[in-house]
């Protein structure tokens, strides 16, 4: 058996493109290399926004040869903000007792809500053994620099177990997922919904049709720099509407189609010749991910269409098998996305707010488990379908 030994490095490019994509793959377009790299250099995942970079690397030591064994995403956070697995409650009870909830860590996808692989073992190597490295060498870190916890957030179900077994608490939520069930066509998709609803689609999109709006895919290769300004515009406004501030900035987009532009794609809503509206779009060999979109002014039924219909119709046309579009949204369901479960992991250093915090997460999880329950029966799909 090899010896392991474990580095944290401050920059994904410590590890370099080739050595992280050889474990990491680019299949999904959120942990290759590229798109983590893209947070870092376009100054989005930093210390001064509250990721601070802290990857994990295992190597596996062999005489003097030294070879990459695992790899993992890490951040140092100092806020809670892009996340969306929600603990403000958590960091404000410790506030009120008077201790200190930030830093903490954190693996996940910055600002992404996308369920994926967290840990990256080459396949020669024990992943069992190298989990509870990984668990143990995180935790004597945290411990040693006073961040209180650790989060794994959005994990692949069966790490999300690996973890749990190993005393990483388990916490769920949900999200809504389409499914492609080999539809021929739009029509196809919505002869599978109850009348009702079917109609109830078809009026939106007329309307928005009615209005003059047509739509254009422009594929990440060709995407112009006038689209992207008019994008990002657009981006800023439906976080300016909430009173807040996007995480991103333009030249993290414009970076990810100049180094991934395969899976990256824009549909852009025109009215009078001019660009309204936008959304982008994310994309495996299988799934579809929705991910940012904003318009110029309101238009009824606009959004529906543009992240919505238009990315169904992406699946339809180009057979990709699901849609991932994001977080919440109840408004889904009437539209064909299936309630999911999602996971996450969270391990605390306060063993009094550890324990307080597990009952909360019993608690919370048969809540979760009958929402996804009733969230289902609500489907408006046929029998047959």
């Amino acid at each position: 058996m090899h010896k392991l030994e474990i580095h944290f490095v401050d920059s994904i490019a410590d590890i370099g493109a080739v050595s992280w994509n050889e474990l990491a793959g680019i299949e999904n377009p959120f942990t290759r290399y590229e798109f983590l790299h893209a947070l870092e250099q376009t100054g989005c995942t930093t210390a001064a926004t509250g990721w601070a970079p802290h990857h994990v690397a295992v190597y596996a030591l062999a005489g003097k040869r030294k070879t990459l064994a695992a790899i993992m995403p890490l951040y140092l956070k100092t806020n809670s903000y892009g996340e969306y697995v929600f603990d403000w409650s958590w960091a404000s009870a410790y506030q009120s007792h008077g201790y200190e909830y930030y830093p903490k860590f954190v693996s996940a996808v910055p600002f992404t809500p996308s369920v994926g692989s967290r840990l990256f073992v080459r396949e020669s190597a024990s992943r069992p053994e190298i989990t509870r490295l990984i668990r143990d060498k995180v935790i004597e870190k945290a411990e040693s620099i006073g961040a209180s916890s650790w989060h794994i957030l959005f994990p692949l179900e069966d790490e999300h177990d690996d973890f749990d077994q190993l005393g990483i608490s388990s916490r769920i939520a949900s999200q809504f997922h389409w499914y492609n069930k080999s539809y021929t066509s739009f029509d196809d998709f919505l002869n599978c919904l109850n009348s009702r609803k079917r109609k109830s689609i078809r009026k939106e999109r007329r309307n928005v049709s009615a209005q003059g709006i047509t739509f254009n895919i422009t594929e990440g290769n060709d995407i112009d720099e006038q689209q992207w300004q008019l994008f990002f515009r657009f981006y800023q406004s439906t976080y300016m509407m909430r009173g807040m501030q996007g995480y991103l900035n333009q030249n993290f987009f414009q970076t990810l189609s100049a180094t991934m532009p395969e899976q990256v794609f824009m549909v852009s809503a025109i009215q009078d010749r001019q660009m309204i509206a936008a959304a982008l779009f994310f994309k495996s060999r299988e799934q579809l991910f929705g991910r940012y979109w904003g318009s110029a002014r309101d238009h009824q039924f606009l959004h529906f269409e543009t992240c919505y219909y238009q990315g169904q119709d992406y699946c339809i046309a180009h057979g990709l098998k699901s849609f991932d579009s994001g977080a919440q949204g109840e408004h889904k369901i009437q539209r064909g996305f299936e309630p999911i479960i999602t996971y996450s992991n969270h391990w605390l250093a306060n063993q009094g707010f550890a324990a307080a915090i597990g009952n909360f997460l019993d608690e919370e999880r048969d809540h979760i488990k009958r929402y996804v329950k009733q969230a289902r029966a609500l489907l408006p799909y046929k029998k047959e379908c």
